[in-house]
C-alpha cells in the first residue's frame, strides 16, 4: 500500500525511473509509512510474511542488517524529523 498508487502498477505515484531502477523523487521527506517500510507488523510476524513482502519488494534481503532494536525504534518513530537516524534507509549500506 502507497499514500497514491499508479492505477495500473500499483507502484507509488513518487517513484520515478533512475538509471535502470526505480526511485523514490521525495525520499528525504518521504512519509511514515514509507520510513518505516519494511518492518511493519504484518511483515514481522513470521519468516513466511517476510517472505511474502520479500515476493513483492526487490529490496528486501538486499540492503543492510538491522538489529532488533534498530527495527524497534524505526517503527516506533514518528517524530523523524528528530530522529532521523532511526529511519530505514534503503542508501545506507
Amino acid at each position: 500500500m502507497s499514500l497514491i498508487e499508479e492505477s495500473v502498477s500499483k507502484d507509488c505515484i513518487f517513484l520515478r525511473d533512475g538509471g535502470g531502477a526505480k526511485q523514490c523523487c521525495v525520499y528525504e521527506v518521504r512519509p511514515a509509512q514509507c520510513r518505516t517500510w519494511p518492518f511493519w507488523s504484518e511483515n514481522l510476524l513470521g519468516p513466511d510474511d517476510w517472505n511474502r513482502a520479500a515476493l513483492r519488494c526487490p529490496g528486501i534481503n538486499r540492503g543492510r542488517f538491522y538489529t532488533y532494536e534498530e527495527i524497534e525504534r524505526i517503527r516506533k518513530n514518528r517524530r523523524w524529523w528528530e530522529n532521523p537516524q532511526d529511519t530505514a534507509d534503503s542508501s545506507r549500506k
